[in-house]
């Protein structure tokens, strides 16, 4: 088998790698409440998806200060 004459260097490597990366996921803003979304999934803060309610959030009732 083939082996390397010589060492390949850092930055070289670096090279090949710099299409290797994590890609932020794309937020839509939901038009009912306004806040950001995956795009074409039901929102979970409203539960509304393309102006329609789809699934009914319980709202978390405040504890009252003593």
């Amino acid at each position: 088998m083939a082996h390397p004459k010589r060492r390949q260097s850092s930055s070289r490597s670096a090279k090949r790698r710099t299409h290797q990366k994590l890609a932020a996921p794309a937020l839509s803003k939901c038009s009912q409440c306004a806040r950001l979304k995956p795009g074409h999934m039901v929102c979970p803060f409203c539960g509304y998806y393309d102006g329609r309610e789809i699934i009914k959030i319980k709202m978390k009732e405040k504890k009252p200060k003593k």
